[in-house]
């Protein structure tokens, strides 16, 4: 396997080696890639090129778990779904994806990978855990509580969500957004979290955006008293944006008050 490095710098330090005997990765350098931050996305495929990306980037606003594969390999096909189950359960605290190491070998080599499958987790920008093999669910789960950390109780969510519509309240929407978007990755129908996003978003007047975010709120919960808030403040600002500039209309109204 090819160790050519096209980052100019090294995964992983020439004594590491990564094997069917061994279960965990030894932490390495952070890879300097001066690149911005990915959205997370549904699970998909990287190349060497959006390696840096899609993995050393977006590792630094969320974990990210590398699945190395080949099609040939038959243990990575009864991974993959098991992975990719426990990955969806996990709510957005982790993010998937797959590397075919046929067709990009170099980022396997320079992490010393000599066996498939192996998942790799990265944080803040390097590599710092992985497992060999085929797992069952519990391992996986074990291993995604280790990266990420537990996921958040009922009450933890509870707290932070009433904190986050307190900052709402406050119109302190730097601090709201966040902890809308964190409980919406652990409850992603939870409508008071919806709507306080998309009204963060209609305060900056991003109205195609709160429309998406309010679209996700089930059905059930659409007549929600803050989702009809949210859309009732979608439709004023849309009713407003055709009376035309308000500084003309206001000068008119100088000018001739009756």
């Amino acid at each position: 396997m090819s160790t050519d490095n096209p980052y100019g710098t090294s995964y992983a330090p020439s004594n590491v080696t990564v094997n069917t005997a061994s279960q965990a990765l030894t932490p390495v350098e952070q890879v300097p890639v001066p690149v911005e931050m990915a959205t997370p996305g549904e699970i998909r495929d990287v190349t060497t090129q959006s390696f840096p990306q899609e993995v050393i980037a977006d590792s630094r606003n969320q974990p990210v778990l590398v699945d190395f594969w080949a099609p040939w390999c038959g243990p990575c096909k009864q991974l993959a779904p098991v992975l990719e189950r426990v990955v969806s359960e996990s709510q957005g605290r982790v993010k998937l994806v797959k590397m075919n190491i046929d067709d990009h070998p170099s980022i396997a080599g320079q992490l010393g990978i000599q066996s498939i499958p192996a998942v790799i987790a990265f944080k803040n920008g390097k590599p710092v855990d992985g497992f060999m093999g085929v797992q069952p669910d519990g391992k996986i789960r074990e291993f995604i509580a280790r990266v990420a950390g537990p996921a958040p109780s009922e009450l933890e969510l509870t707290a932070a969500l009433e904190t986050g519509l307190e900052a709402l309240a406050k119109s302190d929407y730097e601090t709201a957004y966040p902890i809308f978007d964190a409980v919406i990755q652990v409850q992603p129908e939870n409508e008071k979290a919806l709507a306080g996003l998309a009204e963060c978003l209609i305060a900056g007047g991003q109205l195609d955006q709160a429309k998406e975010v309010l679209a996700q709120v089930p059905e059930a919960k659409q007549s929600a008293p803050e989702v009809v808030s949210a859309q009732t403040k979608i439709a004023l600002h849309e009713q407003a944006a055709t009376m035309g500039d308000p500084k003309v209309l206001q000068a008119r109204i100088d000018a001739d008050p009756k």
